[in-house]
């Protein structure tokens, strides 16, 4: 292995933000490479200050090096400046460890968090020196991987890969790791990457695109041919039944550098069940699965003493929900040990879980970011996708607030959800304006930012059938929020561009075909198209068009319930019949209640690995989840618990 800083060196001087590329951060390892070790490049198709926060790919870094047969170093997607430099002078794509060229690993694995990055995924792959399409690499080629949110359909990306991981990593990435090192121990001569694909399809979790043909008539997919016995009809999401047994990462990197969520990380449960229906992953990751709270202490201080940060997210889906919440920030917040410098946020915040406790605090050190996702301007939108908090819980929790010193509180909505209609819309704005006097009852002056997003009906969730609003229709909804908003002193309203929506729905949908268009967008330099300076769905409509294909039928198009669909024979755990009457109840705008306080909805989750749903012992209090506007005078609820079933 041959380092390439010495050619890399001469580049940093004349690029934006050299600290991308140089590694060397606390916690970062310098794995020794050799033979009989299986080598893996943990590839984030976005910037270093993107990338390098990103949970997962640090959790499988710090496995990776733990094991005595693999290690593991990172890359990241090179500035434009930067790939400039490189392809100039010759240079592939490198780690940022020991800055070995992509070519000398065994594996490169991708984490595919959102779909627009999947430009780059390509790009990194041809700046890797690494054939392009699966199907033209050979038995000396790295082996190409996926993991991440976004592989509940990988389709569009299926030519690009060898094998997509579906679930937690945790426990699947030192399985596939055994697979590649037998692999790579047999003789180049008679080795052949049908084997390889072959016995990476025996792996719990892991799909092999190359083993199953998609069946197309017109612009719909109709079936699936399976091409090899190895192939399994359905491959089925892996699952960590227990947190407390991987308490990563224990050793969070530490930037160089400025990046996004520069702070201390820990995770204190996965999934959730409040069943948003809109929500692709309070979907794909359930169960809940706690962290014991005990536990996230201990990492919580490990962090600080090593790290040095004085803020610490508790990250989850509803960190709220989690059962020790107000005991966990408490323990922190007054430890000695911190000298009363170390402060809490709560990233993912349910309003009608929000106590004024927590909120005293949490701002007993500094006021953190509150931001609070109602996600539907009216009672009646937030019905249909199971949202069920009222307009009183959010005002109680914008008071709680307010009343602790917070004279700035962000809220979070999406536009274009099913059966939504124009006053829904303009209830985000009346939404607005009562927080704003609310605030002001405490204040003289106070904002209230209203984030709009535009909703893509994802895959794995009850709305994988419904339409998603068209760029013309969501442009003008947020024509006429703005046109509301603008009489509101102290409301302030951002959104998301239509079109960047209406491209993310069409690859987030979209089918094997769309591999062709997404080689095209980059061919025509359509990479970081996350960015909103270089995106552009002209790219992607071309892209389309010279395939013969078109937006609408991956976007504005209602799919019929029994219509095959290109991520079928993908399982994130649930059964496809509780989500048929998740559409139904949403479309009649009927709302299910949490599963913890309720008997099982047999959504499959907790089935399907041998754990059951026990339903907490104690009900819900009065206005807990059914919106009375109690909600902040409430104890944390009672989270579901796993335990293993009798064998």
């Amino acid at each position: 292995m041959t380092s390439l800083f010495g050619q890399i060196e001469p580049l940093l001087f004349h690029v934006e933000k050299p600290a991308r590329y140089v590694g060397g951060e606390l916690g970062s390892q310098e794995p020794v490479h050799g033979p009989g070790i299986v080598s893996w490049l943990l590839a984030y198709p976005d910037t270093y200050e993107i990338g390098l926060p990103n949970q997962g790919l640090q959790i499988l870094y710090e496995i990776l090096n733990e094991q005595p047969d693999a290690l593991a170093e990172r890359t990241y997607a090179p500035w434009t400046d930067m790939e400039k430099a490189m392809r100039a002078e010759g240079i592939p794509l490198f780690s940022v460890e020991n800055h070995i060229g992509a070519p000398d690993f065994d594996v490169i694995a991708f984490n595919l968090s959102a779909e627009l990055t999947y430009t780059n995924v390509l790009n990194m792959l041809d700046l890797g020196r690494i054939p392009l399409r699966t199907i033209e690499r050979g038995p000396t080629d790295t082996v190409v991987l996926a993991g991440g949110h976004c592989t509940y359909n990988p389709e569009p990306l299926a030519d690009f890969v060898d094998a997509v991981v579906l679930g937690d990593g945790e426990e699947v990435v030192t399985e596939i790791s055994t697979v590649v090192g037998a692999w790579l121990g047999q003789d180049p001569a008679s080795r052949k990457r049908i084997d390889l694909h072959r016995a990476l399809a025996g792996v719990a979790g892991v799909y092999v695109p190359s083993l199953y043909r998609p069946i197309f008539d017109g612009p719909r997919q109709i079936g699936l041919e399976i091409l090899d016995d190895a192939a399994t009809e359905v491959v089925e999401k892996r699952t960590v039944a227990d947190l407390g047994e991987w308490p990563y990462p224990k050793n969070q990197l530490v930037p160089l550098t400025e990046v996004v969520h520069d702070r201390l990380n820990v995770e204190v449960f996965r999934g959730c069940t409040r069943g948003c229906r809109f929500c692709q992953a309070g979907m794909i990751t359930r169960p809940v699965r706690e962290r014991p709270a005990a536990q996230v202490v201990e990492m919580v201080n490990r962090g600080i003493a090593r790290s040095g940060y004085d803020e610490v997210a508790l990250t989850s889906l509803s960190t709220a929900d989690f059962s020790g919440i107000e005991g966990v920030v408490a323990d922190v917040v007054d430890d000695p040990a911190h000298g009363g410098r170390v402060s809490v946020s709560l990233p993912s915040l349910r309003v009608d879980a929000f106590t004024v406790a927590t909120a005293a605090k949490i701002q007993q050190v500094r006021r953190t970011g509150l931001t609070f996702a109602p996600e539907g301007g009216t009672w009646r939108m937030r019905k249909v996708i199971n949202k069920l908090i009222s307009d009183e819980d959010l005002f109680a929790a914008v008071d709680a607030a307010f009343s602790q010193g917070w004279r700035r509180v962000k809220l979070y909505f999406l536009i274009g959800l099913p059966t939504e209609r124009d006053e829904d819309v303009l209830g985000i704005a009346e939404l607005g304006r009562r927080c704003v006097e609310i605030g002001r009852k405490y204040h003289q002056n106070v904002t209230v930012s209203a984030s709009v997003g535009g909703f893509v009906p994802k895959p794995q969730t009850p709305f994988q059938w419904h339409a998603q609003d068209s760029v013309d229709e969501l442009a003008r909804k947020i024509a006429l929020l703005r046109g509301e908003a603008r009489q509101i002193r102290g409301l302030q309203i951002k959104w998301h561009e239509p079109a960047a929506t209406s491209a993310e729905g069409i690859v987030a949908r979209g089918d094997r075909r769309l591999g062709n268009v997404l080689e095209a967008v980059w061919r025509d330099g359509g990479t970081f198209q996350e960015w909103s300076e270089h995106f552009d769905l002209g790219r992607f409509l071309k892209g389309l068009e010279d395939n013969g294909l078109r937006a609408e039928d991956y976007t504005t198009r209602m799919r019929d319930v029994d219509e095959v669909l290109p991520w079928d024979h993908l399982s994130a755990g649930l059964h496809r019949d509780f989500l048929e009457g998740e559409y139904r109840d949403a479309l009649a705008e009927v709302g299910l209640e949490d599963c913890r306080w309720t008997p099982c909805y047999d959504c499959g989750a907790c089935t399907t690995f041998d754990l059951e749903h026990v339903v907490a012992s104690n009900q819900p209090p009065a206005g807990g989840s059914q919106g009375t506007g109690q909600g902040l005078d409430l104890g944390v609820p009672v989270p579901v618990i796993l335990s293993p079933t009798a064998t």
